[in-house]
């Protein structure tokens, strides 16, 4: 059996874990049930990858983004490693053809929305499957006090009554002290356990600058800091508009949002984790499962909505460890913006009901009818016909969401896909009987991999081209195949869909507690005070504000913040300079100490100082930092 050091090397190329990865993975091994709390980019999927890799059998993970999932499985793949994702966007053919090659077709990862853990088609297929873990990623979403409170979340511990010998392995990057307690406590741990690593990043300068003319800002900042960026904006309007004024500016620069075609996403993602593009304006769409380490900056030209939200953007830059920067331009109606958003969300018993008889309308949707049913929607045609804000209509669709009531589907350009349903010979009989699809049915063999076992993603771009026919063309001898039950075709779809996952009931037996909606609504006004009260005061240093944040204790401040770097412009004599830096000089010879110890061991001398003559000797070359302790140059 390899080692997790050998498995490590074997796929991934590194020959050494990060902090805390190795005691995680020895836990899942050792079969506790572990909560870990990891920063953003700290290595999370490889602690429940390689514990199932040396383990017989298969690994659950429950994600919450089909995009993650996607992401995921697509990373697996390609280091050779079988895994498959089940979404919501699967009918029930796809479903039952997934499964059970998960239960024969020797898969290593299963990756689930929440919500499937319900469906008993899943249910039963899974009491099949040899299960060595279970990985539940984004694990805040279990707790309501979380930022992406799901309650088809709470759900997950139904797998526990399933599988009772097997352990659980969460993993967030972001949770308070309260969202901690609530994920052991929803996922049955059987004792607390916790392995978390410090959420500093201590090559990170926050900075925060109140600036109306944002535009000529932005081309001041990417002057001076050179390198890979991400600029996140709220609207797909802005990523345009902001685009074109970048590349006036001959700053290479493209945009991402979700109304961006699949095939020029991806092409434009590559271009940028290629360097090929430098600059990435996006909105919050672009993020979730890049792994580029080399980005020095992200800049946010709004006002996000929480402290978590901001912390998991900004932790995208940096990744290599080396100085990067994560800069947020706010001016005062921006304030003004997240509170009248914020104002968006606060939704009464009769909304919700009004709402969700009005999709009943659209719909044409009679009580007791609707289970799995999957609706095509367009929230500004809806929107327009029900004379309700579109933000409303869709924050009442998530409360519905939340409540189990239906599931949003808001993946744009869900791709093309293909699943061949008759046997090779009969296939093969069809072929010659039909000389006409001959030809067309070859290029789909010779062009995708996989067709008999399972849906497959395709393009009819590139078929019709290969085909020497109209992309009209292609998907028409598509759609006669499906006609003649030879292949099972799903067309590319780029709208919203709405899945009932219970029959519609009569408004009136709605459950809605006004209690619970007004507790959420407070807990948004607490999130949006604290993200306000972060850009606008100018004392405290910027990391120690987003730490206690999430209950971690920071002493010494971080030096590197805006607030820190104005502080550090202090008054400091040759005498000062010289006692402080022969002491700093001195402790280092014996061992290597970090920033807090140096400041605790020279506790006669004034920190702020004390921080200031090590930055000065390290842009020196007089000591230098190893990871996040300072060493003697030889």
């Amino acid at each position: 059996m390899a080692s997790a050091k050998e498995i490590l090397l074997k796929y991934w190329g590194f020959s050494k874990f990060r902090t805390n990865q190795e005691e995680i993975i020895e836990m899942a091994l050792d079969g506790k049930d572990t909560l870990a709390l990891l920063p953003t980019g700290g290595g999370k999927s490889i602690c429940y990858q390689i514990p199932s890799l040396i383990k017989d059998g298969i690994c659950i993970v429950i994600s919450p983004l089909i995009a993650l999932m996607n992401d995921q499985v697509s990373t697996l793949k390609e280091k050779g490693i079988k895994a498959i994702a089940i979404t919501s966007e699967m009918n029930y053919k796809e479903l039952d053809i997934a499964l059970t090659n998960c239960i024969f077709g020797g898969y290593k990862f299963l990756y689930l929305s929440p919500e499937r853990l319900q469906n008993q088609l899943v249910k039963s297929k899974l009491s099949e499957m040899n299960v060595n873990l279970i990985s539940v990623d984004e694990a805040h979403c279990i707790s309501e006090w979380g930022h992406d409170f799901r309650p088809s979340y709470r759900k997950i511990s139904d797998l526990r009554e399933l599988f009772p010998e097997v352990s659980v392995l969460a993993l967030t990057a972001t949770a308070t002290r309260n969202v901690v307690t609530d994920i052991q406590k929803n996922l049955n741990f059987e004792s607390e356990n916790i392995v978390q690593s410090s959420f500093e990043r201590e090559n990170l300068s926050y900075v925060v600058i109140n600036e109306n003319d944002k535009n000529s800002k932005l081309i001041s900042i990417l002057s001076k800091v050179k390198g890979s960026t991400i600029i996140y904006v709220q609207t797909r309007r802005e990523c345009e508009i902001l685009t074109k004024f970048l590349k006036e500016n001959e700053i290479d620069t493209n945009y991402y949002h979700a109304g961006v075609s699949l095939k020029n996403r991806k092409e434009r993602q590559l271009n940028w984790k290629n360097n090929t593009t430098r600059v990435m304006v996006a909105t919050n769409a672009f993020g979730m499962g890049i792994d580029k380490s080399n980005v020095r900056l992200v800049i946010h030209l709004h006002l996000p909505s929480t402290i978590e939200a901001y912390f998991q953007e900004a932790g995208r830059t940096g990744r290599d460890e080396k100085h990067a920067f994560a800069i947020l331009l706010y001016n005062n109606s921006d304030i003004k913006k997240l509170k009248d958003f914020v104002s968006l969300h606060f939704l009464s018993v009769t909304e919700i009901k009004d709402c969700y008889q009005n999709l009943a309308n659209y719909f044409h949707l009679a009580v007791n009818n609707g289970l799995d049913e999957s609706f095509e929607f367009d929230i500004t045609d809806f929107g327009k016909r029900y004379n309700i804000h579109s933000l409303k209509a869709y924050n009442i669709l998530k409360y519905l969401e939340k409540e189990e009531y239906l599931k949003l589907n808001d993946a744009f350009n869900t791709p093309s896909k293909i699943n061949i349903c008759v046997s090779n010979t009969d296939l093969y009989k069809f072929q010659i009987a039909n000389q006409f699809f001959d030809g067309f049915i070859k290029i789909l063999l010779r062009s995708y991999s996989g067709l008999f076992d399972n849906y497959v993603t395709i393009n009819e771009v590139t078929i019709a081209a290969r085909a020497k026919i109209t992309i009209e063309k292609a998907k028409d001898i598509l759609s006669k195949l499906e006609e003649l039950e030879i292949i099972k075709y799903v067309p590319q779809n780029e709208n919203f869909k709405i899945l009932y996952l219970q029959n519609r009931v009569d408004p009136k037996f709605l459950s809605v507690s006004e209690k619970k909606l007004e507790e959420r609504q407070n807990s948004e006004v607490d999130k949006m005070k604290s993200i306000i009260n972060y850009v606008s005061q100018n004392t405290d240093c910027r990391t120690k504000i987003l730490l206690d944040y999430f209950g971690e204790e920071q002493k010494i401040r971080c030096g590197k913040c805006d607030i820190c770097r104005e502080r550090n412009k202090l008054e400091i004599s040759d005498l000062e300079y010289s006692n402080i830096s022969k002491s700093v000089l001195k402790i280092l010879q014996v061992k290597m100490l970090n920033i807090k110890e140096i400041c605790t061991e020279l506790s006669s001398h004034n920190e702020d100082k004390i921080i200031k003559v090590i930055q000065f000797m390290v842009e020196h070359n007089t000591i230098c930092k190893d990871k996040n302790k300072y060493k003697v140059i030889e």
